[in-house]
């Protein structure tokens, strides 16, 4: 017994429909491509600007870092550069952790301390830029936070997963310590539930 199966063509008006959706999703992805560019361009030049920024403040320890800034970069305060040397993890540091700063560079919360010889210094960033290294960081890793006042060097101590809510890894030292949090689990499509928190210890300041 043979079974044959006939197709029927697609009417003129089917056609022009599929031909509309094709059209559609082919706008929505040049769109969204564009939006991808435009915001990974604007990052990467405000990133070459800010290593300048700081690389003439070190030269020039006296000079006004903010008023050196690029026109483009201008209206975030630069803080410094924060560097992970075993994970090729580097980027600048603005004060703040609003989507706009996020979406630039890795962000100081707002309340916690700044790099120095004391106080708990807290940093933000998205999984999915800055910090998507940290999925592999380490115990006992070390991290360089370069200001226009110094250098200090850090040593990772712990590694933890906490929610949204808990606060306490903010919470004020009395020893010099940085707090490095963002998203978790890594790999998670959407709104991520938890947060990863790594822990790290002052070893090495260096004053300008």
């Amino acid at each position: 017994m043979t079974v044959r199966i006939s197709l029927t063509p697609l009417s003129d008006a089917s056609h022009d429909i599929l031909k509309f959706f094709r059209g559609v999703l082919a706008a929505i992805a040049i769109v969204y491509l564009g939006c991808f560019g435009y915001v990974t361009t604007r990052r990467m030049l405000y990133q070459l600007s800010a290593t300048q920024i700081l690389v003439s403040s070190s030269e020039t320890p006296s000079g006004d870092p903010v008023a050196k800034v690029a026109p483009h970069a201008r209206g975030p305060k630069l803080l410094g550069r924060l560097t992970v040397p075993r994970l090729d993890l580097s980027a600048a540091v603005n004060e703040g952790v609003d989507d706009d700063t996020l979406s630039l560079a890795i962000g100081h919360i707002p309340g916690t301390a700044l790099p120095g010889p004391a106080g708990n210094v807290a940093v933000a960033a998205h999984r999915d830029t800055f910090f998507r290294p940290l999925k592999d960081i380490r115990a006992n890793d070390e991290i360089d936070f370069l200001t226009t006042k110094g250098e200090y060097r850090y040593r990772v101590q712990s590694m933890r997963i906490v929610n949204p809510e808990d606060v306490a890894v903010l919470k004020p030292s009395s020893e010099p310590e940085l707090t490095m949090i963002t998203c978790y689990p890594f790999d998670f499509f959407g709104h991520a539930p938890k947060r990863f928190v790594v822990q790290a210890t002052l070893f090495s300041p260096r004053e300008l």
